[in-house]
């Protein structure tokens, strides 16, 4: 998942950088290019605007930029307590869920407490180890890219899982998911929920029952604040006491003002977000049986993307050919994925041309 080399890596650094991370290879994001205008789906981004809701109440807080905001998010945390039906100590808000997954590595992992998570998953699990000093180790999926639970039962580590797949879009039951935190009593088992709101079941029900849970959320995707950056973690009391102890050994104020009113305009306006969700999901139907009919190999996608394959056109100089054609799918170079291509589900104008593009190619 990461396109920078070691080598291009390695000249651009100091003498002065502290040799535990000479061999660190940084997460590459997905193109933002400025050349020129591209239908974009290589991000997974909403293509609806943030809510009117959250728009509106963040420009009322635009005025107070030269105050600190709260660092405890009360009005936030009150509001995701009320939709999400916890408690306000088993929250934790972040500056998107990767600095909360960043929180975990750093408070759960270290050599005796090893980080595990699968082969084919999201990219910046093996950068957060490795910036961390973690050790970690990666458990192979099966050939059709779903992860066998069994694998995971009792293995005394860390437990990193993306529910549904970060690449593969493959989705877990919730009773999968539960047996894996219950094999593990001893260990934390982390299950992020970037894409759970198109069409996953969220783990958040078993935090009562589990205090080795801890579940992440983004507000990136589902609720279209992908610029903002907020996301969140809960779970059982004493472990967001310990995320809370490096959130303040670290950014007490992550979240800005104006992201703190996007976030609770987003919580409020349901129909908004639930509308939202529910054309993702039948966009996403339309595009898996047009890419179907182009011949087109997919997983089993519950998430806002598909991961597709054609057997005519290798994954690469697909996407390189839609570029020139300016569409923007994700291509990894991995082995066992790199005749694949990930691409987003955006609104029905930008899928038909995709399929229209693909129609020239093919």
């Amino acid at each position: 998942m990461h396109e920078v080399s070691s080598a291009d890596r390695i000249t651009d650094m100091s003498r002065f950088l502290s040799k535990k991370l000479n061999k660190l290879t940084p997460y590459t994001p997905g193109e933002q290019p400025k050349e020129r205008t591209y239908i974009k789906l290589n991000t997974n981004e909403s293509p609806f605007p943030p809510s009117p809701v959250a728009q509106r109440l963040a420009r009322q807080e635009a005025g107070k930029q030269n105050l600190y905001p709260d660092p405890t998010c009360s009005d936030l945390v009150a509001a995701a307590c009320e939709k999400l039906g916890i408690d306000k100590d088993q929250i934790i808000f972040s500056n998107g869920s990767d600095e909360v997954l960043n929180y975990a590595f750093i408070a759960f992992c270290d050599k005796d407490n090893p980080a595990v998570f699968p082969d084919i998953t999201y990219g910046f699990y093996k950068v957060f180890a490795d910036v961390n000093c973690v050790p970690y180790s990666e458990i192979p999926v099966k050939d059709d890219f779903s992860i066998d639970i069994n694998d995971y039962i009792g293995i005394n580590k860390t437990i990193f899982i993306a529910n549904p797949n970060a690449i593969t879009g493959i989705n877990l039951s919730l009773s999968d998911i539960e047996k894996i935190v219950a094999g593990n009593p001893d260990n934390m088992v982390i299950v992020d929920e970037a894409y759970v709101d198109f069409g996953g079941n969220s783990a958040i029900a078993l935090i009562n029952k589990y205090p080795n849970l801890l579940v992440t959320q983004t507000f990136s995707k589902s609720r279209s604040l992908a610029g903002a950056r907020l996301g969140f973690g809960v779970g059982c009391k004493d472990v967001i006491n310990d995320l809370n102890t490096i959130k303040y050994s670290n950014n007490p104020y992550n979240i800005n003002r104006m992201t703190m009113q996007c976030g609770i305009g987003a919580l409020c306006d349901d129909y908004y977000f639930s509308k939202n969700c529910q054309t993702i999901i039948e966009n996403r139907s339309y595009m898996v049986s047009e890419l179907k009919r182009l011949g087109f190999i997919l997983t089993d996608s519950a998430a806002n993307f598909v991961l597709a394959k054609h057997p005519a056109c290798g994954g690469k100089d697909l996407y390189l050919k839609l570029k020139e054609k300016g569409i923007l799918v994700r291509h990894f170079d991995e082995d066992r994925i790199k005749d694949f291509n990930r691409i987003t589900v955006g609104s029905m104008e930008e899928i038909k041309a995709l399929i229209k593009a693909l129609e020239e190619l093919l």
